[in-house]
This record gives structure tokens, C-alpha cells and sequence, in this order.
């Protein structure tokens, strides 16, 4: 259709008859506007075949789909290809087949329209990048190598080649890009480049020598010399052949043992390596060496790696003559030794004995080879041998076991074992140490005996100082014309001399762990405060007590022992350590949680759970040669008058007999501190503390029956309970007491009762009064008992020697009102 020159088909001539001229106009703008849009469409398709590209139908991966044949075929080649438009801006790609997108990872949709350059990355050489860039500019061809990245990140070598296409006018029109991914080729060339390079390094830098060597076979297939192909620098340092590189042996080597050969012959031709130590006559050397076949078997040729170990051949000559000599003193040893030796499997039979046995406890070695461990210990002695055994089959060995061992001629011998466990036996010697062990005890007697005089000196001592006292204070009693204040001085100094005298004791009975303990499981930390909160008094101004006590998570440290005893030891440890100090100082009270006590005074490391309270004062120190003493009772290094040496041995005792252990450490000039241990129990539900009794009323007559089989005790307990209005009944044993009991019902209200008694003790009738009438209480009194100190009362009141009127009074009053309570009535007393 032509509307340009105003000309129109034959066809519409007809119509432009039948209508005016406007209505002809109109047609004719509305043929323009059509001829115009069929113009713009023949420019859009021709600009599209330029490009030879069109955009991707829904799910396709590639924009390749045009009739142009530089794209069908690059859409039809398994090879990565893209193609640019450069008389686009930035030069984007217009084309990218399938192969190109496997590669790269990214959809077509995501390539179209963007430069190359977004393919790289952090690894992509500069360099690279301009050759390509340079081509570009220049319309040239180009092949660069270069790193581009996958769209998961990860990198790949790419060997890209770059085309321009030209039009038939000679106009640039695109570039074509071929890829090639050569990863896998450059990472095989920079692993085989990187093996060598570690080969050399290591074929330079081994200290061991190392060749490879060709080896010559004759006519009958016989090695007959062999030529160094290779060797490393340590080879002359391992051999002292120099220049050898490319000679034959026989030339280097004349004389050569013909061993050698054969065995580098027999390698080269089966291919087997070997491994062997030999030396070289000819070259006055031993060699360890490693052969093996490598290349192609028709080479003959054979690597070696040897050293020289003609040191050490040497050595181990040596060695052998002194373990051959050592073997002789060995066997020499077991033979003339005194000593017990036997070999012991894990099983407990000996597998080997020395004719010690024989000399020391007469059994013959046949006789001992075979028995087991434990057949001649002596019976009392198995548990501890027993225990000794597990152990050592354990892997752990054995020091100084000393058990009795029964001779043949039915004697016992003490023997003091050592023993080491190796595979699946143990050695094991013994000493006889019987007249050892006899001096031993010859020396504990008499350390005993001095103990006892330098203790009985003490008690002696102290007790004459407070008889003296008394006699004093009686004897002024007598004087008729005596003041009245001067009376009661009198008695009061009696009373005084009286506790005095009491304390004492118990403090002799504390350190020989005799003492009846009345534990009861209390929190230390309260004790201690409430202690601290005393002895500031007993310390003065001018010592500076600090308490650190636990807090959080560490507190709750009860323990279950004597709280009053224990106060005592408490105050007692303040009081050394203010004397130490001189009155001035600083003192530290720590109570802690401990797992472990150290070992100390011969006993080994416990483990446990224990409360510590340590006491750190800042005085003169213990000098050295006193440390061992320090708890022995009346020793003491104050002056006259300013101790009685009881103070320590009491600590001692109570830590003793309460399960517990005390240490002391000390530097003389720096300071002393003494540490008391104690079990840590669990937190016991309290009962308060006991009710204080009613008071009396006047004439009351609670009836009481008095054991007692000292007369003058017991008369005087007769005398003073009557006199506050008891009613009493004396007898002297236990029997006649059971008696009284039985014979009239319902008589008595309570029991007074003596511990130490001919017959049965005091514990034994409270146990049998407690079957037969559960409803009268008993009340014990002692001094001292071994009864006491190992059993306990058995649950009963005790009242200890010397008591007060008034404590026998309250101490009855008490166990009276708690046997009406547990009855259910409590009527008042009369």
C-alpha cells in the first residue's frame, strides 16, 4: 500500500465517488496512522533480528530463539556459550545457551541484560580482567584464563575465548564467548606441582639417606651392580661416599659384601619390599635399611632409605655386656640376699622364691613355690595380707607391710613387705624386722613410763597446790574466835580450790580421751561467734580479733560433739595464742568446710567431710625441737604461774575422742596456727533446751534411792538431800538396789546412782531398772569411767563429780518432772 504520492488502489476509487471530500480526508488520515504503526513494527522486528535474541517464553531457561544461525548454533553446542551486545550500554549479555547456565548456576531470566563482570570475584586477577577488557576496546579476538564464581559462591577456573561478529556492512554487531571450566585440570597440575615440590623438600631435608639405583643383571639374570640414579644430600653424611650421582657401585664400593646386591636384585625383579639391618665390611658400617621397587619393573629400579646405625650397634654391644652383667648381680642378689624374695602371679601363688625362706623361717623353696600369698601369715594378719593383695593386683605397689609370718618350727617372725606389680605378676622382698619390732615396743614402754612420771610430777604438783589451799582454808576454819567474813573467805577459797581441782581433772581426762562427752549436733558458726563474742575479754584491747566465718551456700556446718567441751577447746587455743603474743597482736578466728585433714604425726591423709576452725595468731612462733611436744600434757614453755601445760592436751583429747584431729602449723617469728577438725554432720531437728524445773515447796519428801559404795560420798549425797528435803534410801551395790526396788512397789520417785561399782556398774543397774519399771528415772554421777568414755550413759542424766548441792538438787528435780510428764500428769512436787 502506497498513501505517500496521494495515490489509491483502483479499489477504492468507487468509494471516493459516493462520498464528499471530507468524508475522503478522514479515510485517508486513518490509512496514514495505519501505514505509520506498520512501519514501527517492521523497525521493532528488524531491530529484533539484529539482536537474534527474543524473551524467554514462561519456564524456559534460554532466550535463544532465533532463526539466526550464529544463535541456533550456539544454542545447540554443549559448550558454555554467551553472547554481548556491545552497541548496548555496558555491553550485556543478549545470549546464554543451556551449557552456560549449568555452569554458572544462574536461570537465563537472571543473565539477560547484565555485564560479565558480576561472574567475578575477590580471586579474579586484575589482569585478567583488563586482557578481556582491552580485546573488547580493541574488536579483537582474546583467550584469558581467568577465576569467575558460581552463583553458590564458589569459585572455578574458566578458559574464556572471545570472537567479535561482524554484519555484512562490516558494522560490530556482537561478541561471542566461549567457556571451558579447566578447575579440575589446573587443581590435578597444582596437586602434582605441589607433590613434587613436597618430594624435593622432603628428599632434601630427611636426615636418613636416600637413593634410587638401576640395577645391572647379567646374561643369567644375576645382579651384578647397580648405578646411583639419584641420591640426596644425606646420603654422603649417612655413608662418607661423595659424587656418587650416575657411577656404578662396583666402582665406588670395590669389594662390596655380594649380599647386597642379591637382595636389591631380588626387589627389582618380584617387586617385594624389604626391611632389614645389616653391615657393609667394605665400609666399615651398619645400615638400617628400607628397600623398594619404583618406575616400571623393565627399569630395575629400586629406591632406598637407610641410616647409619653403627652407633648405636655399638651401644647396644655394650648394653648387653651390662644387662649380662646385671643379670649376674641380679641373680647373685637373690641367691645371697637375707631378705625374703618371691615372685608372685596375680592368681596368689608364688611363682618363684629365694633360699632366703629357707634360712630366715626354715620352709624349703619347693615348699614355698606354689602355696599361696597367705599361707604362712600368721591367722590374726590374712585381712591385712588380704587388702594388701587387692591392692597390688590393683597396679598399685606395696610399702612396709609388716605382718607375722609362721616359721617351720611353729615360731612367729614379723616380716616387713614391699612389693611392685608388673603384667600379670608382682616382686615382692621382705625384711625380718622381729627384733625391730622388739625394740620398738621396749622403747614405747619406756616412753610410757616417762609419760606417767612426767605426768604423775604434774598432777602431784597441781594437787598439792590446791590441798594446800584447802588445808590452809580448814585448818583457819577451826579458829574459834574466826570473823564471819573471814568464815565465808574461808569457804569461798575451799569452793574456788574445789573447781579448780575439778577442771583439772577434766582436763587429764580430755587429753587421755576418758572424759564422758555429752554430745549433741550444733552449728559451728554459731559457737564460735558466741565465743569470739567471750574471749575479747580473755584477749584485752589490744589484740585485734578478726572472725571470718563462711557465708551463702557454705554455711549450715553442724557437727555432733560436746559444745561445752568444745567452747573449752575453743578458749583454750585464744588464750595460747594471746600469751604467745604477748597480750598485742593480731588473732584470727576461721571456720571453714574441709574434704581432706593432712597427714600428720604418722597418720596418712583423710578424706571426709570435716568443719575446720582454725585460730592464727601473730606471736613468737613454736621453735622446732618443741613441735612434737606441744600436746603432751603439763608441758609448756610459759613461765612459772602462767600455765599449767593442760590447755593444748585438752584440745588434743577433745579433737580425739570427738572423731576429729587437730594440726598446728608455725613459723618461729611469724606466727602460729592451730587447726581443729571436725566430722560434719546433717542438720538435727532441735528439742530446745530443757525446761528448768519447778522450785521445791518445804518438806516436799520426794524419795530418792541412793547408790553409792564409797561410804563417805555417799553419806554426805544422804546427808545434803535430806537436809533440802528428800527423802532417801542408801544402799552400797547394785543388787541390794534392785531389791529395795522390788520390795515395795511404787517406793521411789527417783534413782541416784555411782557409775564405777564392784559387780554391776552403774550403766548396767539404770539399763535393768529402765526393763523392770521404765517409770522411775535414773540419775548417774561419776568422776571418771571407762564405761562412760567408750559407751556413753545410755541415754541418762549424768551429774559429774564434784557436783554442788544445788546441781544434785536441780539435776533430780529435773529427771522427776520429765518421768511425770512422759505419765501424763505432773503434779506438783510437795
Amino acid at each position: 500500500m502506497d498513501v505517500r504520492a496521494g495515490r489509491l488502489p483502483p479499489a477504492f476509487a468507487p468509494a471516493i465517488d459516493a462520498h464528499d471530500e471530507e468524508t475522503m480526508d478522514a479515510e485517508i488520515e486513518r490509512l496514514r496512522r495505519r501505514e505509520r504503526e506498520l512501519e514501527d513494527r517492521v523497525a521493532m522486528l528488524e531491530a529484533d533480528r539484529r539482536q537474534g535474541v527474543r524473551r524467554p517464553d514462561h519456564g524456559q531457561r534460554t532466550s535463544a530463539a532465533s532463526a539466526d544461525l550464529l544463535f541456533t548454533a550456539a544454542e545447540k553446542t554443549r559448550m558454555p556459550q554467551i553472547i554481548t551486545d556491545p552497541n548496548q550500554p555496558d555491553n550485556p549479555i543478549v545470549f546464554a545457551n543451556r551449557a552456560f547456565q549449568s555452569l554458572c548456576g544462574y536461570d537465563a531470566s537472571e543473565l539477560i541484560g547484565r555485564n560479565c563482570r558480576f561472574l567475578q570475584g575477590p580471586d579474579t586477577d586484575p589482569a585478567d580482567v583488563a586482557k578481556v577488557r582491552d580485546a573488547i576496546a580493541g574488536r579483537r579476538d582474546v583467550v584469558v584464563e581467568l577465576t569467575n564464581y558460581h552463583r553458590d559462591g564458589t569459585p572455578f577456573r574458566n578458559e574464556l575465548y572471545i570472537s567479535p561478529v561482524f554484519g555484512p556492512d562490516g558494522s560490530l554487531r556482537y561478541f561471542f564467548a566461549s567457556q571451558l571450566d579447566v578447575t579440575r585440570f589446573r587443581t590435578a597440575e597444582g596437586i602434582l606441582a605441589e607433590s613434587e615440590s613436597r618430594y624435593r623438600a622432603l628428599f632434601d631435608a630427611v636426615d636418613s639417606g636416600f637413593c634410587i639405583v638401576e640395577m645391572r643383571f647379567d646374561a643369567e639374570s644375576r645382579p651384578v651392580d647397580y648405578r646411583f640414579v639419584e641420591v640426596n644430600p644425606a646420603f654422603a653424611a649417612q655413608t662418607g661416599l661423595h659424587g656418587v650421582a650416575g657411577r656404578w657401585v662396583s666402582e665406588v664400593v670395590p669389594g662390596l659384601e655380594r649380599f647386597w646386591f642379591d637382595t636389591y636384585g631380588e626387589v627389582a625383579r618380584t617387586g617385594r619390599p624389604v626391611r632389614f639391618e645389616s653391615g657393609a665390611v667394605s665400609m666399615g658400617r651398619w645400615f638400617d635399611v628400607h628397600a623398594l621397587r619404583v618406575g616400571e619393573p623393565e627399569l630395575h629400579r629400586v629406591a632406598i632409605l637407610f641410616n647409619d646405625i653403627t652407633d648405636r650397634r655399638r651401644l647396644e654391644s655394650h648394653l648387653e655386656t651390662a644387662a649380662r652383667e646385671r643379670t649376674d648381680e641380679r641373680d647373685m642378689v637373690w641367691r645371697a640376699s637375707r631378705d625374703l624374695f618371691v615372685v608372685c602371679g596375680f592368681d596368689g601363688h608364688f611363682r618363684k622364691a629365694n633360699a632366703a625362706w629357707t634360712q630366715t623361717l626354715g620352709w624349703e623353696i619347693d615348699e614355698v613355690v606354689g602355696a599361696r600369698f597367705d599361707h604362712y601369715v600368721n591367722l590374726e594378719d590374712r585381712a591385712a595380707a588380704a587388702a594388701a593383695f587387692e591392692r597390688v593386683i590393683a597396679g598399685l605397689p606395696i610399702d612396709d607391710l609388716d605382718v607375722r609370718m609362721r616359721a617351720k618350727d611353729g615360731s612367729v617372725r614379723w616380716i616387713s613387705w614391699n612389693a611392685i606389680p608388673t603384667g600379670d605378676h608382682f616382686y615382692a622382698a621382705g625384711r625380718d624386722i622381729t627384733e625391730r619390732r622388739a625394740l620398738e615396743e621396749q622403747l614405747r614402754q619406756s616412753q610410757k613410763l616417762e609419760a606417767v612420771g612426767q605426768l604423775t610430777g604434774g598432777v602431784a604438783h597441781d594437787f598439792n597446790n590446791l590441798l594446800t589451799v584447802i588445808k590452809s582454808s580448814t585448818d583457819l576454819l577451826k579458829r574459834a574466835d574466826l570473823a564471819e567474813e573471814r568464815r565465808q573467805r574461808y569457804v569461798g577459797a575451799i569452793s574456788d580450790t574445789v573447781d579448780r581441782a575439778a577442771k583439772l581433772t577434766g582436763q587429764l581426762l580430755a587429753f587421755a580421751r576418758r572424759q564422758a562427752l555429752r554430745p549433741e549436733t550444733f552449728a559451728v558458726d554459731r559457737a564460735v561467734t558466741a565465743v569470739a563474742d567471750m574471749v575479747r575479754t580473755l584477749t584485752g584491747a589490744r589484740v585485734h580479733i578478726t572472725l571470718d566465718l563462711p557465708t551463702g551456700e557454705e554455711q549450715g556446718l553442724h557437727v555432733n560433739a560436746d559444745p561445752s567441751q568444745f567452747d573449752t577447746a575453743l578458749v583454750n587455743l585464744v588464750v595460747n595464742a594471746r600469751d604467745a603474743m604477748a597480750g598485742e597482736g593480731n588473732l584470727r578466728i576461721r571456720l571453714r568446710r574441709a574434704t581432706t585433714i593432712p597427714a600428720i604425726r604418722a597418720h596418712p591423709l583423710q578424706r571426709g567431710d570435716f568443719v575446720a576452725v582454725a585460730i592464727t595468731d601473730s606471736g613468737s612462733g613454736i621453735a622446732p625441737e618443741n613441735m612434737e611436744r606441744i600436746f603432751e600434757p603439763f608441758f609448756t614453755t610459759k613461765g612459772v604461774g602462767q600455765g599449767t601445760g593442760l590447755g593444748l592436751s585438752q584440745v588434743f583429747g577433745f579433737a580425739k575422742q570427738s572423731g576429729g584431729e587437730i594440726t598446728v602449723e608455725s613459723e618461729v617469728g611469724t606466727g602460729t596456727t592451730f587447726t581443729l577438725f571436725l566430722p560434719r554432720v546433717a542438720v538435727a531437728q532441735s528439742s530446745g533446751p530443757a525446761a528448768e524445773p519447778e522450785p521445791l515447796a518445804e518438806g516436799h519428801g520426794t524419795r530418792v534411792l541412793v547408790v553409792e559404795d564409797n561410804l563417805a560420798v555417799g553419806a554426805f549425797a544422804e546427808q545434803a538431800l535430806r537436809e533440802l528435803g528428800y527423802t532417801t534410801v542408801w544402799v552400797t551395790d547394785a543388787a541390794t538396789a534392785l531389791a529395795e526396788i522390788e520390795r515395795v512397789p511404787f517406793r521411789f520417785e527417783v534413782v541416784f546412782s555411782d557409775v564405777v561399782m564392784p559387780g554391776m556398774n552403774g550403766v548396767e543397774l539404770a539399763d535393768e531398772i529402765r526393763r523392770r519399771r521404765p517409770d522411775i528415772p535414773v540419775v548417774l554421777t561419776s568422776g571418771y569411767s571407762d564405761v562412760l568414755a567408750v559407751k556413753g550413759t545410755h541415754g541418762f542424766d549424768l551429774l559429774r563429780k564434784p557436783y554442788s548441792v544445788a546441781d544434785l538438787s536441780r539435776i533430780l528435780r529435773r529427771a522427776v518432772q520429765e518421768a511425770r510428764g512422759r505419765r501424763g500428769a505432773a503434779p506438783p512436787l510437795r
